[in-house]
């Protein structure tokens, strides 16, 4: 027959040492700004498309909680928590 026993602290610590409390700060999360990968406009619709992180959106609609507020032929503007993000395709300069 075996008995249990455990100690009320490690054995084994250094006199005088204690376990480190735990925070309770709660953690801060950080989301990750949508990547653009595409803007799409078409002749016969008056409000362009976008595609941001391989999804087409439109305007209104939200991706990682970022709201779509603008897209036009040139640039994405997407807002969270009253920040205001504009994101551009590259230009592409040719140089001859």
């Amino acid at each position: 027959m075996s008995v249990g026993s455990y100690a009320a602290q490690d054995p084994t610590a250094p006199l005088g040492w204690s376990a480190p409390k735990k925070s309770t700060t709660p953690v801060k999360r950080s989301y990750r700004v949508p990547k653009l990968n595409s803007i799409i406009c078409k002749p016969e619709q008056a409000d362009c498309s976008a595609i941001l992180n391989s999804r087409i959106v439109a305007t209104g609609d939200s991706v990682n909680g970022y709201q779509v507020n603008k897209i036009t032929d040139q640039y994405v503007t997407l807002t969270r928590a009253g920040k205001q993000w504009k994101l551009q395709m590259f230009t592409l300069d040719i140089k001859e």
